[in-house]
């Protein structure tokens, strides 16, 4: 039986797809083959060696210790897209929220309970104070066209908004799925000099940390309003504070609060809302699900973030997994052991991310411990495992 760790309250729909007669899923699995994980820190967990890979359902992987993963041959998935919708529609809704001081309204018409008939006239009176543009006509900077950026731009195209859209790595999947009438930006600097509205949705990384700043601000456009339902660490938050205060920015709608920013004059802050539907826990639950499965069972590797997609139809008795650095002479280091266990290979796929790789060998029948053994002896070998 594999045991499969769960570290959040994960969807059942994704938890019915392991197979009852071959796993046990549950919170306090003993040496577990897999995990799933939500918005848990494992930074500070000690993984057992039996542990082959933690899916996260959900994108964004800041949770997980990526590095050390890689180090111990634990692969680490993501669930790309599968909540792209949900976070797509508070986007949208976030738009409405920077321009028509929807949240600071609401606030105030809480306060005028207890007036009586008289609050029809306290409206009236009260009301301009919240008033706010249209979005139709205005434009829209999309900061990163992964599967909810895409899905954010055509949106707003279609809300009458003139989008444009900046990602130095778009992929080909999202370049197909990118409506024509979204404009290509060269650079950051034009979204920030061009746009009345930025929205962001570019992973946290050191490169993006801090990028919007005060450089960046001094760009912009002034009274521009920003959208953050990405990740906190891409804003600085004290830059944001000055230019809020200063008018350069009207709005800052954001999804990650912080101290600092709760209560801010300009700030709307939502309690991380963007993937909290049912569709989108059930959608994260099954591809993750979906993802351990199919590479417990069969070594194959969809939507990894530290490791190459590798994915090869199973058709021999045995399937051999490397996780291995990469490096010259690898390949040639794998096979010579198994010409030498008198092993022959009938299918062979190999692919590198970084400093790692991962290749797969199927072969007809070996001695597993043996050359799980011998290939384990290499030099610059991370992790061997047989299937079958």
């Amino acid at each position: 039986m594999y045991a499969i760790k769960t570290y959040n309250k994960i969807s059942p729909i994704g938890l019915d797809l392991f197979d009852k007669t071959k796993y046990t899923v549950s919170d306090n699995a003993e040496a577990p083959v897999g995990a799933i994980v939500r918005s848990a820190a494992l930074h500070e967990e000690a993984f057992p060696e039996t542990l082959l890979a933690i899916a996260r359902a959900g994108a964004g992987t800041n949770n997980i210790p990526t590095e050390r993963c890689s180090e111990e041959g634990i692969v680490v998935f993501n669930t790309p897209g599968a909540n792209a919708n949900a976070v797509k529609e508070l986007v949208i809704a976030g738009l409405f929220l920077a321009s028509r001081k929807i949240a600071p309204a609401i606030d105030w018409a809480k306060t005028l309970k207890g007036n009586g008939d008289a609050v029809g006239k306290m409206v009236e009176k009260g009301k301009s104070a919240f008033a706010g543009p249209e979005i139709k006509g205005k434009k829209l900077g999309v900061i990163g066209l992964g599967a909810i950026g895409v899905l954010v731009a055509n949106a707003a195209h279609h809300l009458g908004m003139k989008v444009y859209g900046y990602d130095p790595y778009l992929s080909l999947k999202n370049a197909w799925e990118l409506s024509h009438n979204v404009n290509h930006a060269a650079d950051m600097k034009e979204i920030f000099t061009e746009c009345d509205y930025i929205s962001l949705h570019i992973p946290l990384n050191a490169a993006t940390k801090g990028s919007i700043n005060a450089e960046a601000f001094a760009m912009m456009k002034d009274g521009v309003r920003i959208l953050n339902f990405a990740r906190d660490g891409l804003v600085n938050s004290a830059y944001m504070i000055a230019a809020l205060e200063s008018g350069k920015v009207a709005s800052y709608v954001v999804d990650f609060p912080t101290d600092e920013m709760i209560g801010v004059d300009g700030v709307v802050c939502i309690p991380h809302l963007g993937a909290s539907t049912p569709e989108s826990e059930d959608n994260c639950a099954v591809m993750a699900a979906d993802e351990l499965i199919d590479y417990i069972e069969n070594g194959n590797i969809t939507n990894s973030v530290n490791l190459p997609d590798v994915s090869m139809a199973h058709g021999t008795a045995m399937r051999i997994c490397v996780i291995h650095k990469n490096i010259p002479n690898m390949l040639t280091s794998i096979t010579s052991v198994l010409a030498k266990d008198n092993v022959n290979i009938e299918n062979m796929v190999n692919r590198s991310k970084g400093d790692y790789a991962y290749t797969i060998l199927d072969v007809n029948e070996c001695d597993k411990a043996s050359v799980s053994a011998h290939i384990s002896a290499v030099e610059g070998i991370i992790r061997v495992r047989i299937i079958g």
